[in-house]
């Protein structure tokens, strides 16, 4: 497999523009807990179509994830950790196998419809303040564990279940980033057994992996200087407006 041509039909300026976005969405993933898979889509659905989209973010996930793990390391929560992966391995399994039989309109508009919704279940969750115990998080992991094996941009969903558990700060970005590892793994042996890493997913997955590294740790020396309702409020209207183009496009 030749990786390099992955990127045959893509120039300069587009290479640039992937890696750029993948270092401002790997900074808002070291600071929120979420954001990449929310933002690359942005980029690489225009480029390439939505259908490789899902398998590229999980790879590219095994770098952001593993940088963001190891800048905050001694935060992370490895017995609630243990617990979402523990139910949620076989349902991302069928999730990303469920994905590998969408056409590219319908990646699309699973993605697109994903990102939208992402925001109000966010601000939902923060609002009412849910309180969960280890059973209830294992049952919501079996849910996120579908919809993270199948679409980009639902890091959000972990997140609120990780905060519901009454996990904080930078408790919730590093437990988040190892758990994410984990169904990453996952993602990436279904996607390999369906045929769907390509040498150009696997070129803009070691771009973006590659550029991300940095991000995390940019990201850790920022955290006490960036507002984060700021950040936030730009990464809502970024991920809305994503969410609508794609699905416009889905639909012509």
């Amino acid at each position: 497999m030749n990786i390099l041509s992955g990127f045959a039909d893509i120039s300069v300026a587009q290479l640039l523009l992937v890696a750029g976005m993948a270092l401002f969405a790997s900074v808002i993933g070291g600071l929120a807990g979420y954001g990449t898979g929310a933002l690359m889509p942005l980029v690489l659905v225009p480029l390439i179509g939505a259908e490789p989209v899902v398998p590229i973010i999980a790879i590219s996930s095994i770098f952001t994830n593993l940088s963001r793990f190891v800048a905050y390391i001694r935060y992370a929560d490895r017995r609630r950790a243990l617990i979402v992966v523990s139910a949620a391995i076989l349902s991302t399994a069928l999730g990303a196998y469920g994905y590998t039989r969408l056409s590219g309109a319908g990646a699309a508009l699973v993605i697109g419809s994903m990102l939208i919704l992402s925001v109000p279940l966010r601000r939902l969750a923060k609002h009412h303040q849910v309180r969960i115990g280890d059973a209830a998080l294992a049952a919501g992991a079996v849910g996120y564990g579908v919809v993270v094996g199948g679409t980009s941009g639902s890091g959000v969903i972990l997140l609120s279940l990780l905060m519901a558990a009454g996990l904080e700060g930078a408790a919730v970005i590093a437990t988040d980033a190892v758990i994410s590892l984990a169904t990453s793994v996952v993602k990436i042996s279904v996607f390999g057994m369906a045929g769907v890493v390509t040498a150009q997913v696997l070129a803009f997955a070691l771009l973006i992996g590659a550029v991300a590294i940095p991000g995390a740790f940019l990201a850790k020396a920022f955290v006490e200087r960036m507002p984060v309702h700021i950040h936030t409020a730009i990464l809502d209207v970024a991920v809305i407006t994503g969410g609508l183009v794609m699905i416009w496009s889905a639909l012509r």
